[in-house]
C-alpha cells in the first residue's frame, strides 16, 4: 500500500499554515531546532519557504555525543537556506541540572533532559526575538509517542504533525533536502549510538503502513498486520505504545476536565 503524497501541494499548503500561524500569533518569525535529521530540515526549508530567510532562526544545540556529521548537515542547511544560525552546547547545562539532584537517573530521564534544556533554549531565544518555535514532530512519532513530554514536543506550531515519517522523507526529496539527509537513520541522538529501530517495532517503512491503516482506517490489528506484512506482535506493540503515551497527546488531568 502506497502513502504517496502530492509533494507540491503538501509543501504549499504546509507553507500557508505556517504563514498563517506566524501572522495571526503578530509574530516576528520562527526558530527551528536544526539536528542535521530529516524532520528538522524539512520544516526548516519549509519555513523559508513561507517566511523568507530573513524570519527563520536555526539554532543547533549539540551535545557532546552528536555525531559530527549530523552537525555539519545542520550547518550545511542552514548556509544553504542562507538563514542566521546559532550553536548551543548543551552538555555543560545538562551536567549541571542533573549534578545539581545529586541523584542517580535511569538513561531515559538523562536523555529526557537533554530534549527539556533544547526546548527551553529555544524558547528563551523565541520569548527575546518575539518568534514562534517551530515543532519537527511527525506523526509517525506523535502516534507512537516516540518524543519527550514537554522536551521536543514543547513548541507552538507542528507543520509535519500530519505526515508520516515516510512521507516526510518524500517531501524533503521534493524540497531539494539531500539524499544523505533524507535517508540518513532516524534517531533522536539522545546517547551515544542510538537509534530509533532500537525502540520502535518496525522500520518506518513498515511501520507507517501499520500506523495508517490502525488509526486513519480503524482497522482491526490483524487486518493492519497483513496489510503492513508484519507480525501481530508487532502491531500489537504498536498499540501498547500508543496507549502508555496518550497522556503526551493531551493536557494534564484536572478536576476540570474529569
Amino acid at each position: 500500500m502506497s502513502l504517496r503524497i502530492q509533494a507540491g501541494r503538501e509543501a504549499g499548503r504546509i507553507s500557508a499554515f505556517i504563514d498563517k500561524t506566524v501572522h495571526e500569533a503578530h509574530a516576528g518569525g520562527v526558530l527551528v531546532g536544526l539536528s542535521g535529521g530529516i524532520d528538522s530540515a524539512v520544516v526548516g526549508a519549509l519555513c523559508v519557504k513561507a517566511l523568507s530567510k530573513d524570519r527563520v532562526l536555526a539554532v543547533l544545540m549539540p551535545s557532546d555525543h552528536t555525531p559530527r556529521e549530523d552537525l555539519e548537515d545542520a550547518r550545511m542547511l542552514a548556509d544553504t537556506w542562507r538563514v542566521r544560525r546559532e550553536e548551543i552546547p548543551i552538555s555543560g547545562i545538562v551536567d549541571g541540572i542533573i549534578g545539581s539532584t545529586k541523584a542517580e537517573g535511569t538513561r531515559i530521564a538523562k536523555a529526557n533532559v537533554q530534549a527539556r534544556v533544547r526546548m527551553v533554549i529555544l524558547y528563551y531565544r523565541a520569548n527575546s526575538l518575539g518568534y514562534l518555535v517551530a515543532g519537527t514532530g511527525d506523526r509517525s512519532e506523535g502516534l507512537l509517542g516516540y518524543y519527550t513530554k514537554w522536551g521536543d514536543g514543547g513548541v507552538d506550531l507542528l507543520p509535519i504533525a500530519h505526515l508520516y515519517k515516510t512521507q516526510v522523507r518524500e517531501l524533503g526529496m521534493f524540497l531539494g533536502i539531500p539524499k544523505s539527509v533524507v535517508e540518513k537513520p532516524a534517531s533522536p541522538q539522545l546517547w551515544p549510538g542510538q537509534k530509533a529501530t532500537d525502540e520502535i517495532p518496525a522500520n518506518y517503512d513498515s511501520l507507517d503502513v501499520a500506523l495508517h491503516y490502525l488509526y486513519d482506517l480503524k482497522v482491526r490489528p490483524a487486518e493492519a498486520a497483513a496489510k503492513a506484512r508484519l507480525p501481530l506482535r508487532v502491531v500489537k506493540k504498536v498499540l501498547e505504545m500508543h496507549a502508555s503515551t496518550e497522556h503526551k497527546r493531551k493536557l494534564p488531568p484536572s478536576l476540570s476536565s474529569a
